[in-house]
């Protein structure tokens, strides 16, 4: 199995709308890769479903390398995270319901996943991010939390969902930012460095502002720290 992206599907990612570099995607398709063999992957943030179809092309890679059909769970409620709304910086009114006067990024989501052809390896969970993670019970290979960046969102899905990666599997973490001349501190505040203080965390590598910890003690569902 080829660890390049088919050229095809990246073209996909490209085209959809989203904030997730093309190097950071190699980096989350290529642990996508090596992880998905071991058990299915999870993603809290989808938007419009750029990083699903990095993620996504890595679960049709493995299945067809496999015979198994591996999958991707991503998690949003699709109203946007509090840095996409109106009058903020990363706000797009194409993505507005007229209806309801509310972001609602599910229908681009859906389109940019059946152009790519990969219906049968991401699976959308609508909803919030703490109610899905209050009811969730299934080891993960891999974790990529990018959803709401304020500290409560931050806070709250690191003590939702990081305890679910198994012994082994990967918990991956967009927008870390050590220096704060570059960006929003919470994902690196409240997710980052709580996962290397548990001490059940390592760091196995980093490009831009994509971190990647591998779980190296502990196993899915026991407490961090």
């Amino acid at each position: 199995m080829t660890d390049t992206m088919p050229s095809a599907l990246l073209d996909h990612a490209r085209a959809a709308k989203g904030f997730m570099p093309e190097d950071e995607g190699a980096l989350l398709h290529r642990i996508a890769l090596e992880r998905l063999p071991h058990g299915p992957a999870l993603e809290v943030g989808t938007y419009c479903g750029k990083s699903g179809i990095y993620l996504g092309a890595a679960a049709q890679q493995v299945s067809a390398a496999t015979g198994e059909t591996a999958v991707v769970f991503t998690v949003d409620h699709h109203r946007g995270s509090e840095e996409n709304q109106a009058g903020w910086e990363h706000h797009d009114s194409s993505v507005v319901d007229p209806e309801f006067g509310l972001m609602d990024t599910l229908g681009q989501f859906r389109k940019n996943i059946a152009r790519a052809g990969l219906e049968d390896h991401v699976i959308a969970v609508v909803g919030q991010s703490t109610s899905v993670a209050r009811h969730w019970r299934t080891p993960l290979s891999l974790l990529f939390i990018d959803g709401g960046h304020g500290e409560q969102p931050a806070r709250d899905d690191f003590a939702g969902w990081a305890h679910w990666v198994d012994h082994g599997g990967y918990l991956a973490i967009h927008d870390v930012f050590p220096d704060p001349a570059d960006g929003g501190r919470p994902p690196y505040e409240l997710i980052y460095l709580p996962a290397l203080a548990s001490g059940q965390f390592t760091e196995v590598a980093v490009t831009g502002s994509l971190r990647v910890l591998q779980r190296t003690s502990g196993a899915a569902g026991d407490p961090l720290g």
